[in-house]
């Protein structure tokens, strides 16, 4: 029997099911290597490759007409006949079986073609040739295009499967696909052959049932008469608990009744479901709730597995601030799903005072998650059972609050003083991070340098959040309970643009780290263009090109120099740099390249410190407009409020910069024993030690990582392909997307920098490798400061996750571009191109 890689997705799922004893009707697969035996003697390679630089239907049109104009060889005639003859005295079905079909997160079902009630030779081998044909349909085309997937790489199994003479055939879902519930098992079946179900011709009955005990808990009939009984009910879910045993994860499963048999057709995982962190060993009696940390921070994008374990270490490590530990590896607060990191806050719901410092700081950081969670938080297992944590806890969380008050009084009257207080922690954190790798580099042995490396990550982790939050506390808390008195005086004022003054006081704030990123990359853009070599040469090259180059140290030395400066400060940064894995600027410099090559262009008044100081000036302006339309006792009120917001705010970005920087460190000293170990052939290239877990990193010059790392790469390639990420995940399998959905205008979202933008859309999903024509909207998942580049040229940015005080609003503020975060499906309900009006205060969107 040929690699279950020959057999298509569907091809060996049925031989899974065959061989664990299921009732499968007689079936056999004809392996890819027949497909690739016809279009080879057919001579069908250089058509369809040709085909394909078309569009998808053009494509589809000339390569199924080649497909129907060849002719099968004689050899392989007989050989397909002779696979098939024992399956072949009666009718059949014939159907695809894709090498890219039912791949986890993604529904290839449907995209070839199936024929029922073949019946002969000629006819089995006319519809074998067309089910190879529709390897080449339009959509199939089209949704490979958009999923990534390179078409020269696909090819096609059939299945040849002995028909069933079905009184009633339907689907069974072992959780419930509309929902995403695991504790529901759907059933839809009619009378008859299968088919029709599918293809949507006949209306089924729907039945929802307990996955355990085969429980009836809805019916709803399409006719009269049920096309299924209890008894057949009963079996299918104890059929269907079976297959999940076999596959671990829900699926989808068509079958077939007559008389008193049933029948599998085909199993497949239901694609549709987004995974959930792994099982309580402890189960709780009500449901564990998830809230989505990329969903925080903006980046949707997959962790590698180490950056999810450095980052797994770092979250647990943060109740050390009240005296608590917590083991990262069982920490049921932090865990995976889907390659991401969830928090876990259904103990928050539960207890009324953590609900309410819920409800007050998630506006601020997600304002779509807290809409879901309130919803969530009025369900009977989940509304509060509790009016505060334990004594214990709660005197320590006392303690730790008394502290931060007591420091966030003194920041208030010297803001200054306390941007200081946070710099100087960070510089301590970084300076412990750098004396270890400096012992470790000095280790005897390959393992004992890369052991050392991977305890300066521990240490890092292990202190970050403890020695941070106490410093960084006194800085946010005051400056959001400042900008919230702030908004509140400027309602009172009566002025009609009240609101987007009051956000106008955060626009250029003294000390953002990543705001002096963005001057100083300005600098070097200043600097090129100062040499008339230099910027010639920067300005007609690509910018791919301008990053091999600088990597070959082969710029301009003006270029070269500027850059290299640059790089030795911000090179640690990138898109997902929290992901201690993800590729950073000094790996691939293309996205500071475009940056620059962008700020050569801009007018003078468009450039970086131009427009921060334009954003100083409004801001002053917005103060005295708010200060001159209120009582003398309000406007005093208005100017500490504004001094302490201008004086304290802009350190929001200095905590994970220091982390990033920490981070650029650590993965320094990784990246030299990743070097190491491709050189005794445990890895195959630097980038995969990543793609190991911390644990391993102890052993790793002890083992071969080729097969694991491979596994890895591909779990870590199939959920970059996903399009939509839950911002909350509920235990029974729900998984929650759309928070603020409701509001005036086409779209809606949380607006967070005032002004109004109007003009055509730009769906940005990697930053990498993009330019914004100047004027148009910025349209992505959510943002880092690797986006942050973009922003200059944008003329307003929409983004699907965020709040108030998250990275992409406050840049956005920083430069005076209008925005509007948390917009469900915005990257798919807008198009490139398409005209659309935003208002930054009110977060109304509208096309125009």
């Amino acid at each position: 029997m040929s690699a279950s890689g020959d057999l298509g997705g569907k091809g060996a799922n049925l031989v899974i099911l065959r061989e664990a004893g299921l009732p499968v009707p007689p079936f056999v697969v004809l392996p890819t290597g027949e497909y690739d035996t016809f279009v080879s003697e057919s001579g069908l390679e250089a058509r369809i490759a040709s085909a394909l630089r078309r569009g998808a239907a053009a494509a589809s049109d000339e390569i199924r007409a080649a497909f129907t104009g060849a002719t099968m060889g004689a050899e392989q005639r007989v050989r397909v006949l002779d696979a098939v003859a024992h399956v072949a005295d009666g009718p059949v079905a014939v159907r695809s079986s894709a090498t890219a079909e039912d791949l986890p997160g993604m529904s290839f079902a449907g995209q070839q073609d199936s024929f029922l009630n073949v019946v002969g030779a000629p006819a089995i081998l006319e519809a074998v040739v067309a089910c190879w044909a529709s390897l080449w349909t339009e959509r199939a085309i089209a949704y490979r295009d958009r999923l990534g997937f390179d078409q020269a790489e696909v090819s096609l199994a059939v299945v040849v499967q002995t028909m069933v003479d079905a009184d009633a055939a339907g689907v069974l879902f072992t959780a419930n696909p509309r929902t995403g519930r695991r504790d529901e098992t759907v059933v839809d079946a009619a009378f008859g052959l299968g088919d029709a179900l599918v293809s949507g011709a006949v209306i089924p009955d729907n039945y929802v049932l307990d996955p355990e005990t085969g429980a009836l808990r809805e019916r709803v009939l399409a006719g009269s008469r049920a096309a299924l009984n209890a008894t057949q009910l009963e079996a299918l879910v104890a059929l269907g608990r079976r297959i999940v045993e076999l596959y671990d994860v829900p699926m989808d499963i068509e079958f077939a009744t007559q008389g008193d048999e049933l029948f599998v057709v085909q199993a497949r995982p239901i694609t549709g479901l987004y995974p959930l962190p792994p099982a309580n060993p402890r189960p709780h009696p009500t449901p564990e709730v998830w809230f989505s940390v990329g969903a925080f921070q903006g980046v949707l994008e997959p962790l590698t597995p180490l950056g999810q374990d450095a980052l797994r270490m770092m979250l647990s490590a943060a109740p050390r601030v009240i005296g608590r530990r917590a083991d990262w590896r069982s920490n049921r607060a932090v865990q995976v799903a889907g390659e991401r990191l969830w928090l876990r806050v259904d103990p928050l719901l539960r207890t009324r005072a953590t609900r309410t410092l819920l409800g007050r700081f998630l506006p601020f950081v997600e304002p779509g998650s807290l809409g879901i969670l309130n919803a969530l938080g009025e369900e009977p297992g989940l509304r509060p059972t509790h009016a505060a944590p334990p004594a214990a806890i709660m005197a320590a969380l006392a303690a730790f609050g008394s502290r931060v008050a007591s420091r966030a009084r003194m920041n208030i009257r010297n803001p200054e003083a306390g941007r200081r207080h946070v710099d100087r922690a960070a510089a301590r954190l970084v300076a412990g991070v750098q004396a270890e790798l400096a012992r470790a580099a000095g280790a005897a042995t390959p393992q004992e340098r890369l052991t050392g490396r991977a305890h300066a990550l521990v240490s890092m982790t292990d202190q970050a959040l403890p020695a941070l939050l106490p410093v960084f506390g006194p800085i946010m808390v005051p400056s959001i309970l400042q900008l919230t008195t702030l908004r509140e005086l400027a309602a009172k004022t009566g002025l009609p643009n009240a609101d987007a003054l009051a956000l106008n006081v955060m626009r250029a704030l003294p000390g953002n780290v990543t705001t002096e990123m963005d001057l100083r990359l300005s600098d070097v853009a200043a600097t090129i263009k100062s040499d008339a070599n230099a910027w010639g040469w920067v300005a007609e090259t690509s910018a791919d090109d301008l990053a091999r180059q600088f990597l070959a140290d082969g710029l301009p030395r003006v270029a070269q120099r500027a850059l290299g400066d640059f790089m030795a400060d911000y090179g640690m940064r990138g898109v997902a740099e929290i992901d201690l894995g993800a590729p950073r600027w000094r790996d691939d410099p293309a996205p500071v390249m475009h940056t620059v090559k962008s700020y050569l262009t801009l007018p003078a008044d468009a450039q970086p410190r131009a427009v921060h100081l334009a954003g100083q000036h409004e801001a002053g302006r917005s103060i005295r407009a708010l200060m001159d339309a209120s009582t003398p006792g309000r406007a005093d009120k208005i100017r500490r409020a504004a001094k302490a917001i201008r004086g304290l705010a802009g350190a929001r970005e200095t905590p994970k910069f220091t982390m990033i920087r920490a981070f650029g460190l650590i993965r320094d000293g990784l990246d030299a024993s990743a070097a190491e170990l491709v050189e005794q052939g445990r890895l195959g290239a630097a980038s995969d030690l990543v793609f190991l877990r911390f644990d391993e990193i102890t052993r790793a010059f002890s083992a071969d990582w080729h097969e694991v790392v491979a596994q890895r790469r591909e779990a870590y390639e199939t959920e970059r392909r996903r399009t939509q990420v839950p911002r909350v995940l509920v235990e029974d399998g729900r998984a929650l997307y759309d928070g603020l959905s409701a509001g005036e205008g086409d779209l809606h979202g949380a607006g967070v920098s005032p002004g109004v933008a109007e003009g055509p859309v730009r769906v940005v999903r990697d930053p990498r490798t993009t330019q914004l024509v100047p004027g148009e909207i910025l349209v992505c998942p959510g943002t880092d400061p690797a986006w942050t580049p973009l922003f200059l040229t944008a003329g307003g940015l929409i983004t699907e996750v965020g709040g108030l005080m998250t990275h992409g609003s406050v840049v956005a503020r920083e430069y005076g571009i209008p925005a509007v975060v948390g917009v469900h499906d915005a990257t798919t309900r807008l198009t490139d191109g398409q005209r659309i009006r935003l208002d930054g205060t009110s977060g109304v969107i509208e096309f125009v």
